[in-house]
């Protein structure tokens, strides 16, 4: 049984989203093996995101991440972050198909509702640092 992280971001948590969300994963037979609303701490987005620290854009998505409350889960089922991924469609909302959580619900590349592991690798990696 595959696990991934899947965050439910400020934009989506804000706007309601994190049980649409959920429904989502649910119905396609995914299972919710853990789940936890945090105010995440800086440095745990930072440890997050650290593949990512020389680029440009790093200070402010670890601003967005810690602005507001975001819904960690660990999903889990065969292929999950396969499907996962495709069920939350393209990173850019311009891009992704409707049916996807982004298509339907995200406003910008900014604030585009869910983070999902991109691959087994990183969902272990990402896995142990929200839920150690």
């Amino acid at each position: 049984m595959e696990q991934t992280l899947i965050i439910v971001k400020p934009d989506g948590v804000a706007r309601g989203l994190i049980g649409e969300v959920i429904r989502r994963f649910e119905a396609r037979g995914l299972r919710i093996a853990k789940l936890s609303l945090v105010d995440a701490p800086k440095e745990t987005v930072e440890s997050h995101y650290d593949e990512h620290r020389s680029k440009p854009f790093f200070a402010d998505v670890v601003a967005y991440l810690t602005s507001g409350p975001i819904a960690v889960m660990a999903v889990e089922g065969p292929n999950a972050v396969t499907a996962c991924r495709a069920m939350m469609g393209a990173t850019n909302p311009a891009d992704a198909a409707p049916g996807t959580i982004r298509g339907d619900f995200a406003l910008s590349l900014e604030e585009n509702v869910v983070h999902g592991s991109a691959d087994p690798e990183s969902a272990h990696r990402e896995l142990g640092i929200w839920f150690p």
